[in-house]
């Protein structure tokens, strides 16, 4: 995983601010272009919006569909607009958002629990039509054990918090660079 200057990462968090501020107040904006080869190399991205500390909108793409500060572009927005656990974010809320965002590996199917690592690893749970993701900082904040950390996993897939021993959930493992304004 290519590690992020701190000149990459101010860029990012500047994108997911622009991206954020046009998309609440309704006024389109086209992302800002870089050359720069790491921020163009397609990688998974999620933004996390925080209000007063507390969670305000989370959205990504687990997936490398797009140039990472595309991605981030994107998520950001949604993060803000179209989380179904929120309410739009507000004009009025905007200077009080703080900002994050995780940059992710590509998935590594996880074949024994013993490849799992709290503080290294995000999860995502797959079973039929369902799936559900945790990223890495989450069992941290939380105070979790690996067995709660599966356990959580498969509640955010919809399924049974012990889905993880079912031989037909599908298992992933990713890691995540994650930073926010506090950092840069």
């Amino acid at each position: 995983m290519n590690t992020l200057t701190r000149e990459q990462k101010k860029f990012l968090l500047d994108i997911a601010k622009k991206s954020v501020e046009s998309a609440v107040r309704g006024i389109p904006m086209e992302p800002p272009h870089t050359d720069d080869p790491v921020l163009n190399e397609p990688r998974g991205a999620f933004v996390t919006l925080k209000k007063h500390g507390e969670l305000r909108g989370c959205i990504g793409y687990v997936i490398p569909i797009k140039p990472l500060y595309l991605a981030v572009w994107d998520v950001a927005k949604e993060a803000a607009i179209n989380d179904p656990r929120f309410p739009p974010v507000r004009e009025d809320e905007l200077k009080y958002l703080t900002y994050e965002i995780s940059a992710l590996t590509p998935l590594y199917r996880v074949h024994s629990l013993d490849e799992i690592k709290i503080g290294r690893d995000g999860l995502l749970m797959k079973k039929g039509l369902y799936s559900g993701l945790l990223l890495p900082q989450v069992p941290v904040e939380e105070g979790w054990n690996l067995t709660e950390f599966l356990a959580y996993t498969c509640l955010k897939a919809g399924l049974p918090p012990d889905c993880y021993k079912d031989p037909l959930v599908e298992i992933y493992r990713f890691e995540a660079e994650v930073f926010s304004d506090e950092d840069v």
